[in-house]
C-alpha cells in the first residue's frame, strides 16, 4: 500500500537522477516517488529574482505531471529545499510534510548583505556563481568525465553509485563530446539570485505542514548562511547527518533513511 507521493526537487547543478540511490530506498519503503529532472531549463519557468518562477516549476509541475493522489510530502535538497519551502508557504494545500537537506534560509544580517550584493552586482563575483561560470563543461567521453571527477577531494567521498549516476545523469553526448546537461550558465544565474525574502514570507505566510531539517555536520553552506532561522522553522524536527553540504551523495541510503523516519 502506498504511502503517499514523495515530490523531490534536486540541488543546484545536479539533476535529479542523481538521487536514483535515495529515490529506490524511498520507493522500497512504499513512497511514490517523482522528481522534475532539472529546474531552471524549461524557458517558461527560467531564473528569476528569488526564484519565484522556478517555485512556479516545482507547483506546475507538481499539479500537472504527478498530479498527486492522497498525501504529499515535498522533500528537497539545498536549491530543492527552499524552493519546496517556497511552494509550501505558496500553495499550502499541496503539501502535507516537508523535509529540507541541508536548505538553509538566509536571514538577519545576511540576507540584508544578500540583498546589497544583488542590488549592486557583487554577487556576480560571489564564489560560486563565479566557480560555475568558469566550470569546465566538456569532455572527450563519460570515461574521461569519470576519471575527472573521482580524483577530486569532494567527489572522492561520494558514494560511488551516486558518481555512477551522475555521470550517466548529469551528462549528454553531442558533437562526439560530452556536455554537462545542466548549464554553467544557468547554474550561476541561480546562485546570483539566492533568495533573501525568506523571513518576510516566512512571517507573512508560513507553512501549514510540519517541516523537517536535516544539516550537514561539516556543511560550509550551512555555517555561511548560518542555521538560526532553518532551527526555528523545524523546531523539534531538526537532525544531523555526518557529511558535507552533499552528504545525500555521500551518504545516500543513511540520509533517505532519516527521511523516512521524518516522515513518518
Amino acid at each position: 500500500m502506498s504511502l503517499g507521493t514523495l515530490v523531490f526537487s534536486h540541488a543546484n547543478s545536479y539533476p535529479a537522477g542523481c538521487y536514483r540511490v535515495l529515490f529506490n530506498r524511498w520507493r522500497a519503503a512504499g513512497w511514490r516517488v517523482e522528481a522534475l529532472d532539472r529546474f531552471g531549463h524549461d524557458p517558461r519557468f527560467p531564473v528569476t529574482g528569488d526564484w519565484r518562477r522556478l517555485r512556479d516549476q516545482l507547483i506546475h509541475f507538481i499539479e500537472n505531471d504527478v498530479k498527486p493522489q492522497g498525501q504529499v510530502a515535498l522533500v528537497g535538497h539545498s536549491l530543492g529545499g527552499m524552493l519546496s519551502l517556497m511552494a509550501a508557504c505558496r500553495r499550502p494545500e499541496l503539501v502535507n510534510r516537508l523535509v529540507m537537506l541541508d536548505s538553509p534560509v538566509v536571514a538577519g544580517l545576511r540576507a540584508a548583505a544578500v540583498a546589497v550584493a544583488k542590488t549592486t552586482g557583487l554577487i556576480h563575483n560571489y564564489g560560486p556563481s563565479k566557480i560555475a561560470r568558469e566550470r569546465r563543461h566538456v569532455w572527450p567521453d563519460r570515461e574521461a568525465a569519470h576519471r575527472h571527477f573521482a580524483a577530486k577531494k569532494m567527489f572522492a567521498r561520494w558514494d560511488p553509485r551516486v558518481l555512477a549516476d551522475y555521470i550517466a545523469a548529469g551528462f549528454e553526448e553531442s558533437n562526439g563530446q560530452v556536455h554537462l546537461r545542466f548549464r554553467r550558465e544557468v547554474e550561476a544565474h541561480v546562485y546570483r539570485t539566492l533568495p533573501h525574502h525568506l523571513p518576510l514570507l516566512l512571517r507573512r505566510r508560513p507553512p501549514r505542514c510540519p517541516v523537517a531539517f536535516i544539516g550537514g555536520t561539516r556543511s560550509a553552506e550551512l555555517r555561511q548562511a548560518g542555521a538560526a532561522a532553518s532551527r526555528k522553522l523545524a523546531g523539534d524536527n531538526w537532525r544531523w547527518m555526518e557529511g558535507s553540504h552533499l552528504y545525500p551523495f555521500e551518504k545516500p541510503e543513511e540520509t533517505a533513511d532519516l527521511v523516512l523516519e521524518l516522515l513518518g
